[in-house]
């Protein structure tokens, strides 16, 4: 390395230019090679740097955001799930319910794909640089209640509520003590009209009681979480299973 590059080497580390130090040199040569201008070989190395820091972004808010595992919607399966509306979908994915601060709830039997679809939709929030965090329901109350317990419930409802889109799990699977039902729905109070909220839940509205067992607070939640919401119902019939099934057929 020259004494030349090895300044414009020091420069880009000073100005924590990643890209543009690892590239400059070689688009140099591919410039002269190409007897490029000066004004060219500039916005390959600003356009480098810019596309490079774009997807280190996009890694970190994917790796915050907790997510169980990396299913995409184009990985989703329509055509096994013909009635779930994939028009809906992929009109949801482009993040105009963020912007609106809209909940989407996914209601339907375990193995329907409503967690793939959740998980999809917080992949797409996080290609759009949102910050997101995915959580299941007894993992959030958990840490809510244990929260309150060490006095620090003020500091968590505060993080929670500055993340752009929460996505809860499996809401409705186990009944929630009262104290939990009222932690979990000032979280959800505190996003109504401000920011943006996914469910997922294996129970229909009229048997969410079974979850918020205070008819008033379950009315509460109900109200919050389907105010000005997209729901989607992704059916009885086990995605999962016609998988597994199709699977051992080919067998």
């Amino acid at each position: 390395m020259s004494m030349e590059q090895a300044s414009i080497a020091q420069h880009c580390k000073s100005l924590r230019l990643a890209s543009i130090a690892g590239q400059f040199a070689s688009l140099a040569e591919e410039a002269s090679r190409q007897n490029h201008s000066h004004l060219h070989y500039l916005e390959a190395l600003l356009q480098g740097e810019v596309e490079d820091r774009e997807r280190r972004s996009i890694e970190l808010r994917l790796k915050d955001a907790h997510l169980p595992r990396m299913k995409t919607l184009e990985e989703f399966d329509f055509a096994q799930s013909p009635h779930i509306p994939a028009s809906r979908i992929r009109a949801l994915a482009e993040g105009g319910y963020l912007e609106r601060a809209e909940p989407v709830l996914l209601v339907g039997e375990p193995g329907t794909g409503k967690t793939h679809l959740a998980t999809g939709l917080a992949i797409a929030a996080c290609r759009q640089r949102k910050r997101v965090r995915f959580t299941t329901a007894a993992a959030l109350v958990n840490q809510l209640v244990e929260a309150q317990r060490d006095q620090s419930l003020t500091r968590m409802l505060r993080r929670w509520a500055s993340v752009e889109l929460i996505v809860i799990d499996e809401l409705g699977y186990v009944p929630l003590a009262e104290v939990a039902a009222e932690l979990l729905f000032q979280v959800v109070a505190e996003r109504a009209e401000k920011a943006a909220v996914i469910v997922t839940t294996n129970l229909p509205f009229s048997e969410w009681p079974q979850v918020f067992t205070n008819a008033r607070l379950c009315k509460a939640v109900l109200d919050r979480l389907t105010d000005q919401a997209h729901i989607i119902e992704t059916g009885a019939e086990s995605y999962r299973f016609r998988r597994t099934l199709g699977k051992k057929r080919k067998m």
